[in-house]
């Protein structure tokens, strides 16, 4: 039975898939199912409309010319985190289960039907949207309290005022309350610098945060530094980490 129109989510589709003739025929399958559909034939074609484009889901071909698709997804994943559903004729468990390694959300074998692909595509985007309408909307770590809709910040009952970048960052780190975040993820996710950036544009934000919420390197309470790894914002109970000079 096909899906009613209510139950099939319209996406916003990236298919990254060298063969012409196979990407023809996805593309038109998808489309006719109601879904917004970009190609790329080649892997650094695929990563540069992931990021330009932010689809909502990516069906990835792991047989590229340019470049192994296992290779692109973890390139996709270090900056991003789109769904993927890998498409491929590789049907040994070596090579799915090293894809699913990789970062991806789920796999079709080739050759396969359209309705088998789109029904994996709705049941990955089902899950990628129920984890983005179960986060939370205020986000309290110790004293500290973002509101993250209303992007205001108060520390101990005190608002505090952050320009719209700082903001991006707190709530960037909020959103992993206790998780190390690597400044490349950072530079990748709140500057959008997929490609990396000077380290220094994170430290000076960061210390400028750091000042705001009443704190220095040196003696972070809320801000913590790893070195060598990255920073996290933490309750200032957490004192097992390091600060870095």
């Amino acid at each position: 039975m096909t899906p009613s129109e209510e139950e099939r989510p319209v996406a916003q589709l990236l298919v990254v898939e060298d063969d012409e003739r196979i990407r023809t025929s996805v593309v038109r399958a998808l489309r006719e199912r109601g879904h917004v559909v970009r190609t790329a034939a080649t892997a650094m074609e695929g990563l540069r409309t992931a990021v330009e484009d932010r689809p909502d889901l990516v069906v990835l071909d792991l047989g590229l010319p340019d470049m192994d698709g296992g290779e692109l997804l973890r390139m996709l994943r270090a900056v991003s985190t789109v769904p993927v559903v890998v498409a491929t004729a590789r049907d040994d468990d070596d090579a799915v289960v090293a894809a699913l390694d990789a970062g991806a959300d789920d796999y079709v074998l080739k050759p396969f039907r359209a309705d088998h692909l789109e029904a994996r595509i709705r049941a990955v985007l089902r899950r990628a949207r129920g984890d983005a309408d179960t986060a939370p909307t205020v986000v309290t770590v110790g004293p500290l309290t973002i509101d993250l809709p209303g992007r205001r910040v108060t520390l101990a009952g005190r608002p505090v005022e952050l320009t719209p970048k700082e903001f991006d960052l707190l709530a960037y780190l909020a959103a992993r309350p206790g998780t190390v975040v690597s400044k490349r993820e950072l530079l990748a996710e709140v500057w959008q610098l997929p490609y990396g950036g000077p380290d220094k544009t994170v430290d000076v934000h960061l210390s400028w945060l750091r000042r705001k919420l009443g704190e220095s390197g040196g003696a972070p309470r809320l801000l913590q530094t790893v070195r060598g790894v990255g920073v996290r914002l933490a309750g200032p109970e957490d004192d097992d980490l390091e600060p870095e000079p």
